[in-house]
């Protein structure tokens, strides 16, 4: 792959990251319960980290092998969940579940851009990604169902 197609790859996904972080702070801005913006707050602070990662590996300061693949567990919520209006006010199942339709976005984005690679570094550095995204997926889409369905006395 050409140095100059990997700098642009790596470059739409710098942007993508930072799309995500200026979406978690946007919806921190207006969400009001504490536990929520603390989410909303890691899941953003996980964005800069990612969008840095990209910056250095651009840069050939990081090792391709520094991002894990670990099993997620893809509860598929968002799939099937109407994501709710962020315009209008949500409460915090509903920023759970913007969440999960964010990360779920994300994870496609990287899938489908390590698609259309051959088989190598670029590919395997794409995939990283996607796993990332899908971890994160599964912990706001955790937070939603504990959230939205509550466990009872009764069991």
């Amino acid at each position: 792959m050409e140095k100059r197609e990997l700098k642009h790859i790596l470059g739409m996904a710098i942007d993508k990251e930072k799309e995500a972080y200026d979406f978690y702070m946007n919806l921190y801005n207006v969400v009001e319960d504490a536990v929520a913006k603390d989410t909303l707050l890691f899941l953003a602070q996980e964005e800069k980290k990612h969008r840095k990662f990209l910056k250095d590996y651009r840069e050939g300061r990081h090792n391709k092998d520094v991002l894990r693949m670990s099993e997620v567990i893809d509860y598929q919520i968002a799939q099937y969940m109407e994501t709710p209006d962020s315009e209008k006010k949500i409460h915090t199942k509903d920023v759970y579940l913007i969440a999960a339709n964010r990360e779920l976005n994300s994870y496609n984005f990287y899938t489908n851009l390590a698609g259309v690679h051959p088989d190598g570094e670029m590919r395997d550095l794409l995939l990283r990604m996607a796993n990332e995204e899908l971890r994160h997926k599964e912990k706001v889409e955790y937070l939603y169902s504990n959230t939205a369905f509550p466990q009872t006395a009764g069991g």
